[in-house]
């Protein structure tokens, strides 16, 4: 009975049946088909050759680089873009303007032009690289400079609007009845943006996996060093292994539809949380 009153209800847009159906076509064609093929093209290796492929020495450092430097990027770009969603929407300075469009500029900055600018800058010669005791270009911690300038955004835009949206006067109650700041800030602020916090990071981490552009030219691509996921599964496509290929890519893509059911669900725990 509540299907039919849905499909009864009147509505702005067409009707029920029509979006749902468009939603369903759109979804299959755009998402369920491609990573089907995926699937279906893995499953022409036998389970020896799938685990050799997805379990070899090379592989498995590429796994520890992308996940570990994606989820410790995404860790540092939730405090550092906390910081920089809290000035933007709490205080007015000059040039506020140009630093917030500047927080979008990892959005529209094609990722191989980040990548050459980021090499440029952290190069043994560049100009933060040559003043640096250590070398960060070519090494895993330039691919995690590279994954917190594209994350960082994520962050920032989805803390942002639920800072300025937030009611001062529960602050000022918590600091009229004896809180001090940090008590103010760690039982008052950040339960109420801890959802959007943990959304920000799930798309920063997700971002960080699929990073291609950005990272290959500051990390070096060394293998067993500073070799990415997406470059190997690259290089076993230049080398026509379309097999091997997609059976990395498959596992890439279960661990992290792993890790955003993890992070979805602490998403629902901290909203219950909240509204409790």
């Amino acid at each position: 009975m509540s299907i039919l009153r849905t499909l009864k209800k009147p509505s702005i847009i067409p009707g029920f049946g029509l979006t749902l159906g468009f939603t369903l076509v759109y979804l299959v064609a755009i998402v369920l088909i491609p990573l089907s093929g995926l699937f279906i093209k893995s499953a022409t290796l036998s389970s020896a050759e799938f685990w050799h492929t997805v379990g070899s020495a090379r592989v498995l450092h590429a796994y520890k680089i992308s996940f570990g430097l994606s989820f410790a990027a995404a860790l540092v770009n939730c405090v550092f873009g906390l910081i920089l969603a809290w000035v933007l929407s709490r205080y007015h300075f000059p040039f506020k303007k140009a630093i917030d469009a500047m927080v979008d500029l990892p959005f529209a900055l094609p990722t191989a032009v980040a990548g050459i600018a980021l090499t440029a800058l952290y190069a043994p010669q560049g100009w933060i690289g040559r003043l640096l005791p250590f070398k960060v270009a070519f090494t895993p911690l330039g691919i995690l400079i590279a994954l917190m300038f594209v994350g960082l955004p994520f962050i920032v835009r989805t803390i942002e609007p639920i800072l300025q949206d937030a009611d001062r006067e529960v602050e000022e109650a918590a600091v009229s009845l004896g809180a001090t700041r940090f008590q103010t800030f760690t039982r008052v602020i950040i339960p109420s943006i801890l959802p959007a916090l943990l959304t920000g990071f799930a798309m920063a981490f997700a971002r960080g996996l699929g990073e291609y552009g950005s990272v290959i030219f500051i990390a070096g691509n060394i293998p067993g060093v500073s070799e990415i996921v997406p470059l190997v599964i690259v290089t076993r496509l230049e080398q026509y292994d379309y097999a091997g290929a997609t059976a990395i890519a498959c596992v890439m893509l279960v661990a992290s539809f792993m890790m955003l059911f993890i992070i979805n669900w602490l998403q629902k725990w901290a909203r219950d949380d909240v509204a409790i």
